[in-house]
């Protein structure tokens, strides 16, 4: 996993130098300022799941399988809330506000970046989905609390990511 996150930490920062490089390069609009709406909710629920996935892999070590579960379903939800904003939010940017990939340098970085981002999400979404199922049939016990810990970390990097992105796009590319 370890490897893993250093290699997609390498890919990351590819994207966000390219985001950074191009930021007021567009010749034409809708520019960052013009259409980005700062998601703190969607961001606050993504950011709180990394403490039910932390206080999940401390219940499951502990071989407390019910309170494992309900905090894996939290984290869960959270990302899938997170998710369903990034999605609301390409709605809108590109019904409302016209802009797609294609629109400018802005629409090109901007949904390459944040799609890289929600397409790590949902990889650890349906990699959170599997665990909770086998959790639910009783196939995951304190014997395994090391590989939830390792997917865990994963799920950190993805939150750690969105800080990143967050920032990048946000607050410095407005």
């Amino acid at each position: 996993m370890a490897a893993l996150i250093i290699a997609e930490s390498a890919i990351f920062t590819i994207f966000v130098v390219a985001y950074l490089f191009y930021i007021g390069k567009s010749l034409t609009g809708p520019t960052p300022r013009d259409v980005l709406e700062t998601p703190i909710f969607y961001s606050i629920c993504l950011l709180s799941s990394s403490l039910t996935v932390h206080v999940a892999t401390k219940f499951i070590e502990r071989g407390k399988k019910g309170a494992f579960l309900a905090c894996w379903l939290l984290t869960i939800v959270l990302g899938g809330l997170f998710l369903f904003g990034t999605g609301q939010e390409w709605r809108r940017l590109i019904y409302e506000r016209g802009l797609t990939i294609s629109t400018n340098l802005f629409g090109t970085t901007y949904y390459s970046l944040v799609g890289l981002h929600a397409f790590h999400l949902t990889a650890g979404l349906f990699m959170l989905a599997i665990v909770l199922l086998f959790g639910m049939a009783g196939r995951i016990g304190a014997e395994h609390s090391s590989r939830v810990a390792v997917l865990s970390m994963y799920w950190h990097f993805v939150d750690s990511v969105w800080v990143v992105v967050f920032i990048v796009v946000y607050v410095i590319g407005r």
